[in-house]
């Protein structure tokens, strides 16, 4: 047994030096030292010996893995060394070559629009506010004196959730939770998404962003509407734009109207965007009916208020002279990158 032994401690090291990798030598490991390893194997056997050659045999053996296990560790390190420096030199970069282009996002135009709108009226000292999507019937409809089956909840019909909660139709709703925490005076401005059961098409979407405006104080006018979206409007599209109110009704507002601006990729001569007119359509608005103050617990004896909505992606497609609504929500990357 001691010559089969010695046999297997010259063959295992000469099997160590030939591996060529660290699987490999894993590979030796296991012929010599694994549970089936002919090193492993022969130790076994040792219950066959005698009492007087049990010893003697077992201190060899336990000297031959010894030696084994130290030309396998020391193998280890040389063959994790040289695969090092074979990976160095299979992965070398050169620096001098030109990097990879990150190719770098932007704003949404749509986030453009209203960081500039937030701009012009955080200007003019209006606090911006925001309020929830999911909304009361009370807030949305009630208490913007729109009671329940009145005929102008037609031109909002919006989705529900059910009998007294729906998906708001404007961000209107929030003049009345805010003014019932807070008294004049007040000057806020309410961004935010809204719902309404449209048709996709190019100037309408069941989802659109609308811009909410309110002011409350004592002495407040219609001159004071006019001049503030008079200010607005030039700063936004420009020093050379006009505006135009006409009458119109909103059961939130009395007197009530909308706003129009001068064209501005015609400059007010006529074109197809504005169908000839020279005028586009922006916004409506009016003086806080004297129910919807009183709704909120102000005296309307005392105060009075203009509010305006604005739909955001409308004033977009009139900024960028974009013709269809719907390329805001489609993703498309070559439009996106036009801004």
């Amino acid at each position: 047994m001691k010559a089969t032994l010695q046999k297997i401690k010259e063959e295992a090291i000469k099997d160590i030096k030939n591996a060529k990798s660290t699987s490999e030598l894993d590979d030796v490991r296991v012929k010599y030292l694994g549970k089936k390893g002919s090193l492993t194997s022969v130790l076994r056997g040792m219950g066959k010996l005698s009492s007087v050659e049990r010893p003697i045999v077992g201190k060899l053996g336990n000297e031959i893995r010894a030696s084994i296990e130290d030309n396998l560790s020391s193998a280890l390190e040389s063959l994790k060394e040289k695969e090092k420096e074979l990976k160095i030199k299979s992965e070398t970069v050169d620096i001098s070559m030109p990097g990879r282009a990150v190719e770098r996002g932007s704003k949404h135009p749509l986030t453009s629009v209203l960081d500039e709108v937030k701009d012009i009226f955080t200007g003019l000292g209006f606090k911006i506010v925001e309020g929830p999507e999911v909304e009361l019937d009370h807030y949305n409809f009630e208490m913007m004196n729109i009671p329940k089956n009145h005929p102008a909840r037609d031109v909002q019909d919006t989705f529900y959730i059910n009998d007294e909660v729906v998906l708001r139709t404007h961000t209107s709703p929030m003049q009345a939770r805010y003014m019932e925490k807070n008294k004049p005076p007040i000057r806020i401005l309410v961004p935010g998404r809204v719902y309404r059961s449209d048709t996709p098409d190019a100037s309408h979407s069941p989802v659109f962003n609308q811009i909410e405006g309110l002011v409350v104080d004592k002495g407040i006018t219609m001159g004071d509407l006019k001049g503030t979206l008079d200010i607005f409007a030039k700063r936004l599209f420009g020093e050379d734009t006009n505006t135009k109110f006409r009458p119109h009704h909103f059961n939130f507002t009395e007197p009530s109207a909308e706003v129009d601006v001068s064209c501005s990729i015609c400059k007010g001569k006529g074109c197809p965007v504005c169908k000839g007119t020279g005028w586009i359509e922006i916004l409506g608005c009016g003086m806080v009916h004297v129910k919807v103050l009183e709704n909120c617990g102000i005296d309307p004896k005392e105060y009075s208020g203009f509010a305006f909505g604005v739909g955001l992606d409308r004033i977009a497609l009139i900024k960028y002279g974009i013709n269809d609504i719907r390329l805001f929500y489609e993703n498309d990357v070559r439009f996106l990158k036009q801004f």
